[in-house]
Formats: C-alpha cells, structure tokens, sequence
C-alpha cells in the first residue's frame, strides 16, 4: 500500500475532494490522509510515499518538515527545494529570458530593517533612492506588492509618486516591487498542473472574493491566437520554475498577455470560489498527477541540493521517452483549450476547430522534441535527456507594447528615500491562508 498525505491550512472542499477522488481511484492500494505531524526526528522515516503541501508557504515548521520528507525519498508536491529559492521578483526577471511578455517592474530597498541593521550595515545601498527615475520606468497607475508574498496581501494601487511614498512609508520590514499596471481588455488564471495541463480560466480579479464573480467559463472568451500563446506561455514558464500546480495570471491588452504573476503554488481551489467546474477539472487532474507520480520509477538518493530540488525519474531509454511524449501531447490537445470540446455549444465549433489546428501546432512541436531528445544519446556523465522538451517561440511583444503614461502627478527630479508615514490607499483583498496567490 501506497500512502499519500495532504498538509492544508483553513481550506475545506479541496483537500477533501481531492482526498475522496485518490482513495476512489486507489482502491486500498494507494491510500490518502490528512498529515499528522508533531515532533520531527532528524534520523527517522515520514511513513508517507508523497505528500501534497497546500500551506508550507506559511509555515516554517511545515516547511522544513517537507525537506526532511524529500531526503527520505518522499515525493512532495510542490518541490519544497524549488519553492524555498523562489519569490515573484527573480520569476519576473526569468519570464523576459523565455521570452515571456512581463510588465515593467523594478525592485525597491526596503523601508526598514531588522534589529541590528545599521547605516554601516547599507553602505552598498544608493541614497537618496532615485524615484522620479523609477516612476519615470514603471508609469502610473502602477501596482506595489511584495517581491515574495501572497493572497493578494499589502497590495496596491498608486496612481501618483506621491501615493506610492504613502504605502511604501506603511511597507515596514517588507521586500516590494513596483510594476507597471496593465490596462487590461481581458484577464485570465490559468492551472497548470504536473506541468502538462492546462486550463484557462477568464476571471475578473475586481470582483470579490467568493463572490461567485471572479471564475467564467467562457470557451470563447480568448481569441484562438491568444489562448494558444498563453498556455504555451503557461508550460514555459511552470517547466523553468520547476512547479507540479501552480497558477498563472495574465493581464491581455491589445491581444498580448503580460504574465503578472506566476508563483501560486497553493492556488485557489475551493468550490465556492472557483465554481463546481474548475473544482472538478483541478481534482481530476491532481489526482491524475498523483498517480503518475506514484507510478515512476524512483531513481537512488543523491544526497546533494541539486538532486533534492530535481529528482527525475530513472529514464529507460527511448521507448519511454517516446510514451511520456505521447502522454503530453494528449493532455495540450485535452486541456490547451479553456472549455472541453464535448461541452461546448454548437454555435462555437468552427472556433474549436481553428483551435484544435493551433492545439495541433502544439503537440507536433512537443512530439519533435521529444524524438529528437531519444535520438540524441544522453548527456555528459551518462544522464538521460528530459523526458519532454518544449520550447514555445518567443513572444514578439516588445514591438507591440503601448508606451507607458508619463507618471501623474509626480515631483520633477524628487529624490525621496524616507517619505513620511501614511495611511495605505491602496485595497487589499483577504485570501485564504493555505492559498499563496497573488
């Protein structure tokens, strides 16, 4: 028997959904729990064969727990190696490498700073800081947020460089961006999932949370161009970043959708919020990641960082390289597009079937790959090439992007590094805990 564990925060119909459906397909087989932890012994086993973390993000106990749990050859989803070394501002700097179209974001010092950091401890920091020059970048409005956090926490809005001296005097201890804001025409989060399924969601981040407004299904809503960059913007980016689930948000102006954010680890899946269809959808397809996962052969453990933070499986040769390809290039054709095609109305197939040409674009592109990965022997030291390769062409978007408005408001040549204290104007919007979006 195969034991599986969730480790959850506040979140109800998720794991208890996703529970149901493993144990259902597991047959007493594979079996799937709550986590129960106390004390954590440094030499002892986790008595668990893989553990989805859905809250580690905000626990540090949870969290190290985990790393001790992949030690022990414990699969954990996500990779708590990956996710430890993560935060939003390096994702931002790695989407422009992949050729990700990204908003305009900088990286700002911190306002304060723990007990024990001094001026002789900032001497590398340049002061005054040069705002006029970043807003000048970014534009207004713009949005500040924390270069790590989550569940739409201490972020705002600012649509003046006076505002933005107001929240960021409020920031405290806290890491911020500050990222040019998109004037959307559509908005979108997408699941990834086992870094194969995609489903894109149309959703409207102005609407409240469990309001029963934010998630539509729309299987028209995207255009067939733009829907098939963005999930293969989607893939991209959830393969470099090494997630297992994840969700990524796009904000589409003029048919290009900028990726503003990308690291949700513990996305939003609750019924009431994401409605019965997604909820389905992302149980279904974590449970199908549960079991590939259980199923792949579990190669020796290295006791080194870099084989904690990726351990593949043992490759055995072409053959199942050429089965994974098969298996990926099924799941782009089923989940590339927003809505399965046997549900959708009879006035929109000829879109689907545009669609499926582009969806097929994307499978050959995979199968390519693939083949020319079997045929190509293996790397230095006798390590196997990945089981799927997939690189999307880059994004034309630097041609086509609107120029930034020229910051509003704004105090000419103003170096400010230490604004007074104010009040917040921007909104803030309370998430789950166990939820890391935003």
């Amino acid at each position: 028997m195969k034991k599986v564990g969730l480790l959850v925060g506040r979140e109800r119909t998720f794991p208890v959904s996703l529970i149901e459906s493993i144990n259902e397909r597991g047959g007493g087989e594979v079996v799937a729990e709550f986590v129960k932890i106390g004390g954590v012994r440094h030499d002892a086993g986790v008595g668990y064969d893989l553990i989805i973390d859905r809250i580690s993000h905000e626990v540090p106990f949870y969290r190290a727990f985990l790393k001790r749990a992949a030690l022990e050859g414990c699969v954990v989803i996500n990779n708590p190696f990956w996710w430890s070394s993560d935060d939003k501002f390096f994702n931002f700097s790695l989407g422009t490498k992949l050729g990700v179209a990204i908003p305009k974001t900088v990286l700002l010092p911190q306002k304060n700073y723990i007990e024990g950091i001094t001026g002789e401890s900032l001497r590398n920091l340049e002061f005054p800081l040069d705002w006029q020059a970043i807003a000048d970048y970014v534009g207004f409005p713009a949005i500040i947020k924390p270069f790590d956090g989550g569940g739409w926490k201490n972020v705002s809005r600012v649509n003046t460089l006076e505002e933005l001296w107001e929240v960021y005097d409020t920031t405290d201890t806290l890491c911020m961006t500050l990222q040019e804001m998109i004037d959307w025409d559509q908005f979108v989060r997408c699941y990834c999932i086992g870094q194969q399924d995609v489903m894109i969601m149309p959703y409207d981040p102005r609407k409240g949370y469990l309001s029963g407004e934010q998630y539509v299904q729309d299987p028209t809503y995207l255009t067939t161009e733009t829907a098939a960059r963005v999930a293969q913007d989607v893939l991209t980016l959830n393969r470099a970043l090494g997630y297992d689930i994840n969700t990524v948000e796009f904000a589409i102006k003029d048919g290009i959708p900028y990726a503003i954010d990308f690291m949700n680890p513990a996305p939003d899946a609750e019924l009431a919020s994401v409605g019965e269809f997604y909820h389905n959808w992302l149980t279904k397809a974590v449970t199908d990641l549960v079991f590939r996962r259980l199923a792949e052969p579990r190669p020796a453990q290295t006791y080194r960082w870099d084989a904690l933070l990726n351990p593949s499986p043992a490759q055995s040769g072409a053959g199942q390289t050429l089965t994974a390809a098969a298996a990926a290039a099924q799941s782009a054709a089923d989940n590339v597009i927003p809505q399965s095609v046997r549900d959708l109305p009879s006035n929109v197939v000829g879109t689907v079937t545009d669609f499926l040409g582009q969806a097929t674009g994307v499978v050959s592109g995979l199968v390519n790959a693939v083949s020319e990965a079997a045929t190509s022997g293996t790397q230095a030291g006798g390590q196997s090439e990945p089981a799927v390769q997939y690189a999307p062409e880059s994004p034309k978007a630097a041609t086509k992007r609107p120029r930034a408005a020229a910051p509003s408001g704004s105090k000419k040549g103003a170096t400010k590094s230490a604004p007074k204290r104010a009040a917040t104007k921007g909104s803030k919007k309370s998430a789950d805990e166990g939820s890391s979006e935003a």
